[in-house]
């Protein structure tokens, strides 16, 4: 007879790792598998959000993350952008994710993905209910009204099937899982290489010390028509990686001149030992649906795109975070039929914007400037051009705010979407990311949310939170109840009731009893 789990995790990158151990914490029975035994080394995913270290402090991690860094504690994660290359005239250091950090209960952080694979799967190491299979590639799956079934072999021709009640594929942009299940991906192909270089170069670390302290370095020359050269600090002395595009012709690694295009970009000659050299093609790529039947895709099978801004790994781990919860209320029985096809109709739309708004559209806004202006034909419109980019990509962190107001699972506005765009606020709305405030016992908000739905009630009748919590347990959801004063900022939020799910963010809010409690969580449950 095949082992059965409740669900099945292709791919145990950063997504799958994350997934399982959210799932694992809940108590949901998984077995992730694997093909990979030892990591890639190459130190991609490394600017990690805000909102992504909140992840890591409902996993427990976040201590040990921040520990596994290989930079400074307190190091600046922001970046300089220069024109032509590093020794111009024309830079700037402007504001980044440090703009918006009042809106999250955590620091951002930066450190290479492998060393965060190793503290997640340190934690699921300890989790029983969640099987590792590394060394395991997944084959032909099946799937039914009442499951999957998944064949599994490993290096040594072992062979088995497994069978699961869902499962999801986070095996990359090259996806098996989503192949076989018919999904396909769109989105924008910039028909270009682009080169990959990880190296080690103390001079090179000298010869950037005429910024101030950051950790990446972008480069726009006006030949490059938008595409960037960008550095990134693997740690602080020495290690760095650079992406750049090349030629289709030139892209061939045995007679391409790795060390020239670094040199050109930097402005000045250094050694560098080279750790990894290789291409890759520049495409943002989006799945038209996650989920067929009991299958569902997560992370970079799902979307995927070029390494600008930090997109793909911090939304990959929001997808793990969404899609967690949603799991464990329909395995548990206190989730509807509505619930796990809200995770495509929250997520998708966000990373669509994301890729089309935040990372192509601004490839081709930049090549337009570069086109447009030049200090060496008008020095002043340059001057003032580049001064107005510099507050373009200050204002970058704050315009992405990714939402749910167009979910069918919670009480947006009239006409509400879900989207990448928004306002940073700490106005407590439905389809947003809860901010944090203090309460009044000196702890945060966040310090007190529970796994379930949580409601905030801030100087309401209890018959308003005991309504709540009747209809809570007569459905079987996990909820708290939090009271405290409207005051002492918690009156920033403009609701004296607020409901939270899971996964942070707002479902509801008013300011005295609903007329039926019950009704609202069957909704946000997917049962309404």
């Amino acid at each position: 007879m095949n082992k059965r789990y409740q669900v099945a995790i292709v791919g145990g990158g950063p997504v799958g790792l994350g997934l399982a151990l959210d799932l694992g914490l809940r108590g949901i029975s998984c077995i992730l598998i694997e093909r990979r035994t030892r990591h890639h080394r190459i130190p991609r995913g490394q600017n990690l959000t805000q909102r992504t270290l909140e992840h890591f402090y409902f996993w427990g991690l976040v201590d040990q993350l921040r520990a596994a860094r290989v930079m400074p504690p307190g190091y600046p994660i922001g970046n300089v952008t220069a024109y032509k290359n590093l020794m111009s005239e024309y830079w700037h250091a402007h504001a980044g994710r440090e703009t918006v950090r009042r809106f999250f209960f955590q620091d951002n952080d930066r450190l290479p993905q492998y060393q965060m694979e190793d503290v997640l799967r340190g934690r699921l190491a300890k989790l029983p209910i969640v099987e590792q299979r590394f060394g395991w590639t997944a084959g032909e799956l099946e799937q039914d009204a009442n499951g999957v079934r998944l064949d599994i072999s490993d290096e040594a021709g072992a062979a088995e099937t497994i069978e699961a009640d869902y499962l999801v594929g986070c095996d990359g942009s090259h996806s098996t899982i989503r192949a076989q299940v018919g999904i396909e991906r769109g989105g924008t192909d910039f028909d270009q290489i682009m080169m990959l270089a990880v190296f080690r170069s103390p001079e090179l670390h000298e010869g950037l010390k005429r910024f101030p302290e950051r950790s990446t370095y972008r480069v726009m020359h006006p030949d490059l028509k938008g595409y960037w050269q960008f550095f990134g600090r693997i740690d602080v002395g020495s290690g760095f990686f650079f992406h750049a595009p090349v030629p289709a012709e030139a892209a061939n690694e045995k007679d391409f001149d790795f060390q020239g295009v670094l040199e050109k970009a930097t402005g000045f000659k250094f050694k560098a030992t080279f750790d990894h050299l290789g291409f890759w093609d520049l495409r943002v790529a989006v799945a038209d649906k996650y989920q067929v039947g009991r299958v569902l895709i997560a992370g970079d099978a799902a979307h995927s795109h070029p390494p600008y801004g930090g997109f793909g790994l911090n939304n990959g781990l929001e997808d793990a975070r969404n899609l967690g919860w949603k799991l464990t209320a329909v395995l548990k029985g206190w989730g509807g039929d509505k619930l796990i096809p809200s995770y495509s109709e929250e997520r998708r739309p966000v990373f669509k914007e994301t890729g089309e708004d935040f990372i192509a559209s601004r490839i081709e806004a930049e090549g337009k400037f570069l086109d447009t202006y030049n200090p060496e034909v008008d020095r002043d419109a340059f001057e003032a051009a580049w001064k107005r980019q510099e507050q373009e990509d200050g204002l970058m962190a704050s315009r992405y705010e990714p939402n749910f107001e167009g979910s069918p699972i919670l009480f947006g506005p009239p006409g509400g979407k879900c989207s990448a765009h928004g306002v940073h606020m700490l106005k407590a709305r439905p389809g947003h990311h809860l901010t944090p405030q203090p309460l009044s016992n000196g702890r945060d908000v966040y310090e007190e949310l529970c796994d379930g739905f949580t409601l905030l009630a801030f100087d309401v009748d209890a018959s308003a939170v005991k309504a709540f919590e009747d209809a809570a347990q007569a459905l079987g959801i996990p909820f708290k109840a939090i009271a405290d004063t409207y005051a002492d900022g918690r009156e920033a939020y403009e609701s004296k009731l607020v409901l939270v799910r899971p996964d942070q963010y707002v479902v509801w809010t008013g300011n005295e009893a609903p007329a039926d409690a019950a009704a609202i969580l069957r909704k946000v449950v997917g049962k309404g």
